[in-house]
């Protein structure tokens, strides 16, 4: 009874032996596929217009052509319900606090402004825990702000760089974001649509000025406008 039962047991682990062995070369494989399916099915969707309708909100997100240094690019497209001159002057408002109320981020402080040239340094909840020096160009006559990253290196990227245009609609406001910018894990962030990745990074953006606009209205407000 003993040899039988010995000999089961080398047949069975031969067997299993066999199994592991065969998983061994046909499991990376398995994987593989699977992660080359989803990236592709990620990368497809990624290259479709993005829209979320909700109400009256209409928000745009559209993947463009990157800048040549390689990186990744993105429209972001808007209405906000106040006039075009109560944005921009909410827009152009630099020196501030309410932008402390968005959730990305941490610390924002007006550095100088110098004709059409404003240097502002913000703090992000994510990313690295470094100061994002920016400079944006105002362009008043044309309701336009064009923006680089001064110190790319310092925040793990490679550059950063883009505009705001903002153009009326009636007695409303569209706006148009544009950006090009690279960093370490940037085409997995672009592509990534849930929750964390660009797509819920932007419509979070874009609600969160909506909804702030509307908050301080009466603020960037002029009488004759009232």
């Amino acid at each position: 009874m003993e040899m039988y039962s010995t000999t089961f047991h080398a047949v069975v682990n031969s067997i299993l032996n066999s199994i592991l062995h065969w998983l061994s070369h046909v499991l990376p494989v398995i994987l593989w596929g699977l992660s080359g399916i989803f990236l592709l099915t990620v990368a497809t969707f990624a290259k479709d217009e993005l829209s979320d309708i909700s109400g009256s909100e209409e928000i745009e997100i559209f993947h463009l052509e990157p800048d040549p240094r390689g990186g990744r690019a993105y429209k972001l497209i808007y209405v906000v319900e106040v006039p075009i001159d109560v944005y921009w002057r909410f827009k152009t408002d630099f020196d501030n606090e309410f932008l402390l109320k968005n959730k990305y981020i941490r610390k924002h402080r007006l550095v100088s402004r110098s004709d059409d040239t404003v240097i502002t340094k913000n703090r992000y909840t994510m990313g690295p825990d470094a100061d994002f020096k920016w400079e944006t160009t105002v362009l008043e006559h044309a309701h336009r702000l064009e923006f680089v990253l001064l110190n790319p290196e310092e925040c793990g990227q490679r550059f950063h760089h883009g505009y705001i245009q903002l153009s009326p609609e009636e007695k409303e406001t569209r706006v148009t974001q544009v950006a090009y910018f690279d960093f370490r894990g940037v085409t997995f962030w672009a592509i990534y649509p849930w929750k964390g990745g660009m797509r819920d990074f932007l419509r979070y953006t874009a609600r969160w000025e909506q909804e702030t606009i509307l908050r301080l209205r009466s603020r960037y407000t002029v009488d004759e406008e009232k």
